[in-house]
């Protein structure tokens, strides 16, 4: 069964101090869709676009890396402008549309569903995701529990935009009630420092697994990425390369989760320290090949052997 990605296809506009400006596909979601489709990962990916030329840009970029595409482009395709500083960190401004068309889905399951950023908070498009998620509650539960992996993996990243999806208080309750219905939660460290600012990160990391999730990875930078289960924790550190910059590396990280995890035959909950470091060194080494080049420009299997 394929996986499915749902979420916002964007044209990055990136801002790099005395350079002209550089126009790039991007999206957090949509980063991941085509992160899996490289990875030979047999992926849909439910999204909306303009039909535009930005719109005809990002749709052959996608199919490109073997993504199956579900959109019925209209009006102008989404944006977002990401200032680059001079150590490759990135700041944001967007201009969107979240409207996704739900009749191009299949109603057959799927063994992964995963979800995020904007997507998950603007309406109306978050409410097709509220759907999604009640829908695998119903055919095969809430839960990728049993031994066997069976079941749909559902996964989220909220990759937090505070200018676009609001204030904290009106967030949190919204992030808290779609971390408690998925298996697997990626964030980074400085989105949980914006959802929970009195927290440390040992507490940051209890609250969330005390939301639901089986699996919670924090990426922090250059500081590795923390993996936690109830049971086990480690932390594994970020790869060793020289940064050219920084957009698309959580996105990176995610991917790598999704393709071992989908790959996998056993319970997320079942995951032991072991398991966890590998899955973590995967996803950092990964992610330091998308960071050590220009714009989120995600492996290819045959990085992977280079």
């Amino acid at each position: 069964m394929s996986i499915l990605v749902i979420g916002e296809a964007l044209i990055d506009i990136v801002s790099t101090p005395g350079s002209p400006d550089r126009y790039a596909p991007g999206g957090a979601p949509a980063n991941v869709a085509l992160g899996l489709g490289r990875l030979g990962d047999d992926v849909e990916f439910l999204t909306d676009v303009g039909d535009d030329f930005h719109g005809g840009f990002l749709l052959a970029h996608l199919r490109e890396s073997e993504v199956n595409v579900l959109a019925s482009p209209r009006g102008a395709t989404s944006t977002a402008l990401a200032r680059l500083a001079e150590d490759g960190s990135a700041e944001y401004e967007f201009q969107l549309r979240w409207d996704p068309d739900s009749a191009l889905l299949d109603e057959g399951a799927h063994s992964v569903l995963h979800f995020g950023s904007i997507a998950a908070f603007l309406e109306p498009g978050s409410a097709v995701i509220d759907r999604l998620l009640d829908a695998v509650a119903e055919q095969s539960g809430p839960k990728r529990a049993d031994s066997q992996g069976a079941g749909t993996l559902v996964s989220f990243d909220p990759n937090i935009r505070p200018s676009i999806i609001g204030s904290r208080e009106e967030v949190l309750p919204r992030f808290e009630a779609l971390a408690r219905r998925v298996d697997v939660l990626k964030l980074s460290d400085v989105d949980a420092d914006w959802l929970y600012p009195d927290l440390t990160e040992v507490a940051q990391i209890d609250r969330l697994l005390g939301l639901g999730p089986d699996l919670v990875a924090m990426t922090r930078g250059g500081d590795g990425a923390i993996l936690a289960t109830a049971s086990a924790r480690v932390t594994v550190a970020s790869a060793q390369v020289d940064v050219v910059d920084t957009i698309g590396a959580g996105d990176t990280f995610m991917v790598s989760l999704i393709h071992d995890l989908h790959a996998s035959t056993s319970a997320v909950s079942d995951l032991g320290m072991v398991d966890l470091m590998s899955l973590g060194d995967r996803a950092s080494a990964l992610a330091g090949i998308t960071v050590g080049r220009a714009g989120a420009d995600l492996p290819w299997t045959a990085d992977l052997t280079n």
